[in-house]
């Protein structure tokens, strides 16, 4: 035998003080270990004289000394042929304390705790008592929507046998009772989300509102619908087929939904919301940043301590987000300029929206004049996924082009008129860039002029 991080050894009882040191020092790292008399620290068994009072003595003096309470086993044990007493001992309600002070087990030593260590080792003991996503519900089994369990257990990839077990397996029951993040994924309507769009950059006007409710699940898709219902939606053309692009990367959007819902603050009673702004949608969701993270620590895609590990452990079941954290680090990668903040303890992920961004460098510059708000807010619009379609159809299309076989591919019916307006160009020039993109073989006119319609060729 050795000394490790949960095993120590001492030679005598004359180093009984330092054992009990040792034992809270092990328990305040591992939880769990066990303490020899009789062995020196090199592991050579020297033995001691084990008698009923000698057990009682150890007993007495961990009872006295060490707080919180422990109730270790107390043996002799022959090793090498001499008699030893071992100490086997394990507690869950660190930290603990020998003679009123903390260690710390590091390599085979025992240290002491800094202030700042002890601190967190407290915040740490009591935000696992507060979490809300383990904490008993009010709910029985019975009130589970049955539907919704089983078919989550199936995209799990679990075997379904009966309501009990499949809730044990997926760690939603505690002393027999359903836990609260059992009722937000398989409850009728445990929740609401509150979505809205505003005529301007504040929320002085608003344009539609959209409240519902439902399980989380539910909830995830009805916020990204309507985010994607009331943002751009561009295309390109991969061959001959088109592909929605949206002004806001869905990966992203989505991420940023999914995070919300998983690391909000479920006591707090405020609803999750999505803003969607002239100029930029925000995902809005009760509770600040968690585990003592900042915002300079998110945009280093450093991971934080999980507010709630039990509903991210069900979305990762599920292969809605991934065990290793990459979520912030996805979020990044495909919107690098997102913002975030905290404000009267809400996370906001606010998203800008280059269709507005776009419009109005449009607006305020020399070439916009003469041209109306709603040609150059057109413009911007289909600029930003109009670029990829050059990529397909060949760098000799100009950017005039180009826009007019994305409205074109949108619209097939579109007029002339109506493509002069959003290109910003004249009638006399559009029907000369129709002329040359039919002559290319990139665009065909499918029945009479009036009546027909266009059709994208590539």
């Amino acid at each position: 035998m050795k000394e490790t991080e949960q095993r120590e050894f001492k030679k005598g009882l004359a180093e009984l003080k330092a054992g009990l040191m040792s034992i809270t020092a092990i328990l305040n790292k591992h939880g769990k270990g066990e303490l020899w008399f009789g062995i020196r620290n090199d592991g050579k068994a020297v033995g001691l004289e084990a008698t009923d009072k000698t057990l009682r003595d150890v007993s007495q003096s961990i009872a006295a000394h060490i707080e919180p309470r422990i109730y270790p086993q107390v043996t002799v044990e022959t090793v090498d042929g001499v008699s030893c007493i071992k100490v086997v001992f394990e507690g869950g309600d660190k930290p603990y304390y020998a003679m009123g002070r903390a260690y710390m087990r590091v390599a085979d030593e025992d240290r002491q705790l800094s202030a700042r260590e002890l601190e967190k080792i407290i915040v740490d003991k009591n935000q696992e008592r507060l979490r809300w996503d383990n904490q008993p519900c009010n709910l029985t089994i019975d009130e589970l929507d049955d539907a919704k369990l089983r078919a989550f257990v199936e995209r799990a990839g679990l075997k379904w046998d009966t309501r009990g077990n499949a809730l044990d397996k997926l760690g939603l029951l505690s002393g027999g009772r359903l836990v609260n993040a059992a009722k937000l994924f398989f409850t009728a309507e445990p929740m609401e989300l509150r979505c809205a769009v505003f005529g301007t950059t504040d929320s002085a006007m608003i344009i539609d509102r959209h409240d519902t409710k439902g399980d989380i699940l539910e909830l995830i898709e009805e916020a990204q619908k309507y985010v994607l219902k009331n943002i751009h939606i561009g295309m390109r053309l991969e061959g001959l087929y088109r592909k929605d692009v949206p002004e806001i990367a869905t990966e992203a959007m989505r991420e940023a939904i999914i995070n919300a819902f998983c690391h909000r603050d479920y006591r707090d009673p405020d609803y999750l919301q999505v803003a969607i702004y002239k100029n930029r949608v925000e995902i809005r969701n009760p509770g600040g940043l968690f585990g003592g993270i900042t915002i300079a620590d998110l945009r280093k895609g450093h991971v934080s301590k999980r507010r709630n590990p039990l509903i991210a452990d069900l979305f990762r079941r599920i292969e809605m987000v991934e065990a290793w954290g990459r979520g912030m680090p996805l979020i990044l990668k495909h919107e690098p300029d997102v913002k975030f903040r905290e404000m009267a303890d809400i996370f906001i992920a606010a998203f800008d929206r280059p269709s507005f961004q776009r419009g109005f460098e449009e607006r305020h510059s020399p070439a916009a004049k003469g041209r109306t708000m709603g040609e150059t807010v057109g413009q911007a619009r289909n600029e930003k996924v109009g670029e990829k379609v050059g990529e397909k159809v060949g760098e000799k299309v100009t950017d005039n082009q180009r826009q007019i076989l994305f409205v074109l591919a949108e619209n097939p019916h579109a007029s002339a008129k109506t493509l002069a307006g959003t290109v910003g160009i004249s009638v006399r020039k559009i029907e000369v860039n129709l002329r040359k993109l039919r002559e290319r073989e990139l665009l065909k006119r499918v029945g009479p002029a009036k009546g027909g319609h266009w059709e994208v060729l590539k």
